[in-house]
């Protein structure tokens, strides 16, 4: 039986035996940039244990720079991608860095022919986000120029992803609608697979510990990123039978979908029932009355952190792990204090 060929030395490899980033390492190798002669030494004993063989790509990097990064999201709808990307451009037009982007549509093929494509214009690194947090496998295309991941982070610690805090989102809500005044609180929310789901709710139950406080109604309320489901689960909360004054949204499509609800049952907010979405979507959050107090993710400052993150790897330093940007509170009228009634 035929053996499979074995898998070609990267700069990669040669960095991670040398202790260095792949920038790094190819500097070395072409004799460019201000490194001590102890790194350049050791990246230089690691290439010739290994025999790496580099190719014309890696050798740009360091060498050459193009002044381009390639941008990959799954958002096809640009809801999420967009303020990454809007922060990144931020960070980056600092260096005159132009931003290539890219919709892989969740298709790996297509994802692997934006990588080599891009690399083959010799891009200076990569940033990888998507429309959800949860953790997705590294590119499969073999990178020899740094990659940071946000929002949606890498399954491998060892790759660099910049994060919003979901947790805190949550528990920012409670909290809130805590501080006005409410004390029987539901929460509606999008798919249980969701790590953002997850999260949220723990964040959401930290808060009502705290205070003493458990989730009223039928549980939480699991469910699709829409108005339509927030308008179904606001149905089956009221016929619960359930006294809430209440209700955080894991997003604000689904609050938009329960406020309707309410007010056409009688239920005024934010007076009788106070409402908090996530996401701070505009038009969705100001296009209705009363306007919608909101979490928002800060997703523009995850994308500008990561572009910081992408830089400094770039400019050769070591840049790894997990970063959580902070999610804020945006208070409207949904969550005013509850008037005190004759």
């Amino acid at each position: 039986m035929e053996q499979p060929k074995p898998r070609p030395v990267t700069i990669r490899d040669v960095a991670a035996l040398a202790g260095v980033s792949a920038g790094t390492a190819s500097k070395a190798l072409n004799n460019q940039g201000q490194l001590r002669q102890e790194t350049r030494d050791r990246v230089l004993a690691a290439a010739k244990g290994l025999k790496f063989r580099p190719n014309e790509t890696a050798r740009s990097l360091g060498s050459e720079r193009t002044f381009t990064v390639g941008l990959l999201t799954t958002d096809s709808i640009g809801r999420f991608s967009i303020p990454v990307l809007l922060g990144a451009e931020d960070a980056l037009a600092a260096g005159t860095i132009l931003v290539f982007l890219c919709d892989t549509r969740e298709d790996p093929i297509r994802e692997r022919h934006y990588v080599e494509t891009l690399l083959s214009r010799r891009v200076d690194g990569f940033i990888v986000t998507g429309r959800r947090s949860d953790p997705r496998t590294p590119l499969a295309v073999d990178v020899p120029v740094p990659v940071v991941y946000a929002l949606t982070p890498s399954s491998d610690p060892a790759d660099c992803s910049v994060v919003a805090d979901d947790e805190q989102a949550g528990r920012l809500a409670g909290e809130h609608l805590i501080a006005t005044g409410r004390s029987a609180i539901a929460h509606i929310t999008g798919p249980a697979s969701f790590d953002a789901v997850g999260n949220r709710e723990r964040g959401l139950r930290t808060a009502l510990s705290s205070s003493g406080l458990s989730l009223v109604g039928p549980g939480v309320l699991y469910g699709e990123w829409s108005e339509a489901w927030g308008r179904r689960a606001a149905q089956i909360l009221l016929r619960s039978g359930a006294q809430f004054d209440g209700v955080y949204c894991g997003s604000d499509q689904i609050a938009r979908g329960a406020a309707e609800v309410l007010a056409a049952s009688g239920r005024a907010v934010p007076d009788d029932v106070a409402l908090v979405g996530t996401d701070n979507w505009d038009i969705l959050v100001e296009g209705r009355t009363p306007t919608l107090t909101t979490i928002d993710l800060n997703l523009h400052e995850v994308g500008r952190r990561a572009a910081q993150r992408l830089l400094a790897a770039i400019d050769g330093e070591p840049t790894q792990g997990l970063e959580t940007c902070p999610s804020r509170l945006v208070m409207r009228e949904s969550t005013e204090l509850q008037r005190v009634r004759d």
